[in-house]
């Protein structure tokens, strides 16, 4: 199989490696995420353990067109009843660049009749339609002269890890958050093959999508082992091979130490929020969550790695306040944190200015459209005001 897996931007290297990691091959970078062959089994292995992708969608085709008329013919000649039958609903999506069509409304209804159609013919009946919860999901591409059908293998998109409610998106996508972390060193090991850094916190923890991955990660938790996918649902899925690779993946969690990963956050709703998502993983005994400021809090431990997505103000006001505590952040930091390694996430490109600390690295992200950096500071007494930063 062909497949596409879409990631947020700047994090294609990190997805690049984990799907070469599950067995696809012809792993290729592309911008906002990779293409690759894949097999029955590393498809599947890639939905259950990718920390990086959105989805991975399956090409069916791909063609030149010109008009609406080409895109329906290209989707009437596949044989949508190899993929799955009449009892389940599906639902089409368009994305374009610069396509001529004037309305990709029409472009999507199109596509939705071929399916149609084509069930129409070879099974006499045809699927439902459903916008909301569809048991299908197939994804229209264009480009100024080219069209690419997929049909896509994740159902609801990864960085849905199955513990929060339809209602209960966080502002940080969860495949963001991780990727977060594995830039700013999370994943990174000593010489002997142990965790670089042991200890963790998250001092503005929000509704704790940071902390929770950093807790998956450190155990080798599956990301996707509290969910279904699509595929599942495919004619051909393989119900023995998934069986196999979930209890593969219950059996590689490790424990965690006690007493080595830290949330707290000033807000009660957001520490309620945190502790509630907590339990809903079965980390409640594993994170420490603490309601505090995090001006002049103490580091939990000598040494450690602070991952945070510090609040960001949608008005100039609230930028303004936001930015006047900077330096208080900045002197907690220096006073309370050194031997850290501290990670900023945010959309503020000034926030090492106000904080009076240099960065060792820069990573341009993006939060949606939101342009971003990741700030990483290595927090070592004497040398904040001499490390020259590099970008990256």
């Amino acid at each position: 199989m062909h497949i596409f897996a879409p990631c947020p931007r700047g994090l294609e290297e990190l997805l690049v490696a984990e799907l070469n990691a599950f067995g696809m091959t012809q792993v290729e970078q592309v911008g906002g995420g990779v293409r690759a062959r894949a097999t029955q089994e590393s498809l599947y292995r890639s939905n259950l353990h990718s920390r990086y992708a959105s989805r991975i969608l399956v090409r069916l085709a791909v063609g030149a067109y010109q008009k609406e008329e080409d895109l329906y013919q290209m989707a009437r000649k596949i044989a949508w009843h190899q993929w799955f039958d009449v009892s389940q609903s599906f639902k089409v999506a368009t994305t374009a660049v610069k396509s001529p069509l004037r309305s990709l409304d029409f472009a999507t209804l199109r596509i939705k009749d071929a399916v149609c159609d084509r069930f129409r013919a070879d099974r006499g009946g045809r699927p439902n339609v459903n916008t909301d919860q569809p048991d299908q999901r197939i994804q229209l591409f264009l480009t100024e002269t080219s069209a690419t059908l997929y049909i896509d293998s994740s159902g609801n998109p990864l960085w849905q890890r199955g513990y929060r409610g339809a209602a209960g998106a966080a502002p940080l996508k969860e495949n963001l958050a991780a990727g977060i972390l594995a830039l700013a060193g999370w994943n990174d090991t000593d010489e002997a093959g142990q965790p670089l850094y042991e200890n963790y916190l998250d001092p503005m923890c929000g509704s704790g999508t940071i902390v929770i991955e950093a807790a998956w990660m450190r155990a080798n938790m599956a990301p996707g082992l509290n969910r279904r996918f699509a595929c599942e649902r495919w004619l051909d899925a393989d119900r023995s091979l998934w069986t196999k690779l979930r209890a593969e993946a219950r059996a590689s969690i490790r424990p965690l130490p006690p007493q080595t990963i830290f949330a707290s956050d000033m807000h009660p709703g957001a520490i309620a929020a945190t502790r509630r998502h907590l339990e809903q993983v079965g980390l409640s005994d594993v994170v420490t969550l603490d309601q505090a400021d995090f001006i002049g809090r103490g580091a939990p431990a000598t040494r450690g790695l602070l991952v945070s997505n510090p609040p960001y103000g949608v008005r100039l006001s609230e930028q303004e306040e936001l930015q006047a505590e900077y330096p208080e952040w900045g002197r907690t930091l220096k006073q309370q944190f050194t031997g850290w390694t501290a990670a900023f996430f945010t959309a503020d490109l000034e926030l090492p200015k106000g904080l009076g600390l240099k960065p060792r690295r820069r990573f341009p992200l993006k939060n949606g459209a939101l342009e971003c950096r990741l700030f990483v500071i290595d927090l070592v007494a004497g040398f904040h005001r001499k490390q020259k930063p590099t970008d990256s």
